[in-house]
């Protein structure tokens, strides 16, 4: 099972369920959790030779996000959580994607920072060098290149610095296996998201510097129903550590929106 931390209040309180990027780990949410454990119980998840859970997959050969999925749900099911508010940077977001196909019945919210849909030109190309040299390159000099061309700026400083740092413990062969489905899952797990009958309460939160993925998501965000989409100002793709402040009080509120929705709803419930 993945490798997990959980901050618990109480039964009464809903759970948040926090998925990291490529590269990175529970670690990239230092900026939440402080905020977050105050009003909600609160799981991390290292996901799949990343973190804590380095070691734990060596004899999967390959990965789906499907796979990935229900490893999370697994662990969800081992603490007995029945839904949750899901939070993904990233990878992150394409991992919520593919829990809310498979089972739709345990995602209350999703709220999708720096989230990956589709792919532009200049990803495309970035995604065929990597196919080609990812067998002969060392995996640091390709991840260190991917997360400077996504995060060029000053600004990116720490929050590139800290997935630098976090990917020199993921290993060549497991960088291969999840380059492989970034590369070939990605687009199609969106389209599979969209299909969906269940219209999930789902905030988009990207910077308004993250220019590899920020244009398809302007375009795609008003096709998604009960789907906002929120840009914060001087941020890039990691917009979690970047513009923390801003992310922690929009998500915050949002999921309060939900939760006491949610609450209501029993409450008369109760009295019918």
């Amino acid at each position: 099972m993945l490798y997990y931390t959980t901050y618990e209040r109480s039964p009464k309180h809903s759970w948040l369920v926090l998925i990291h990027g490529l590269g990175g780990n529970s670690n990239i949410w230092y900026k939440q959790i402080d905020e977050y454990k105050k009003s909600y119980n609160v799981l991390l998840v290292d996901l799949c030779g990343h973190g804590k859970s380095k070691d734990k997959y060596t004899t999967v050969a390959h990965y789906t996000f499907a796979f990935i999925a229900k490893e999370v749900l697994k662990v969800l099911d081992y603490l007995d959580i029945k839904s949750a508010h899901f939070v993904g940077i990233s990878l992150g977001t394409i991992v919520n994607h593919n829990i809310a196909i498979i089972s739709p019945e345990r995602v209350e919210t999703l709220t999708q920072a720096g989230a990956a849909l589709k792919f532009n030109r200049r990803c495309k190309l970035l995604l065929m060098i990597g196919d080609i040299g990812k067998k002969i390159i060392p995996y640091m000099w390709l991840y260190s290149f991917f997360a400077y061309i996504i995060m060029p700026n000053k600004q990116h400083e720490k929050s590139r610095s800290i997935f630098i740092k976090e990917a020199k413990k993921l290993g060549k062969t497991e960088f291969i296996k999840w380059f492989n489905i970034v590369k070939k899952e990605t687009e199609q797990s969106y389209l599979s998201f969209l299909k969906l009958k269940k219209n999930f309460p789902t905030l988009y939160v990207s910077g308004v510097n993250d220019h590899m993925f920020i244009d398809f998501i302007k375009k795609e965000i008003p096709e998604i129903q009960n789907c906002k989409l929120l840009i914060l100002d001087k941020c890039g793709h990691v917009c979690n550590i970047e513009g923390s402040k801003q992310f922690n009080e929009i998500s915050l509120a949002f999921f309060k929106k939900y939760s006491d929705t949610k609450e209501e709803v029993s409450k008369c419930r109760k009295a019918i």
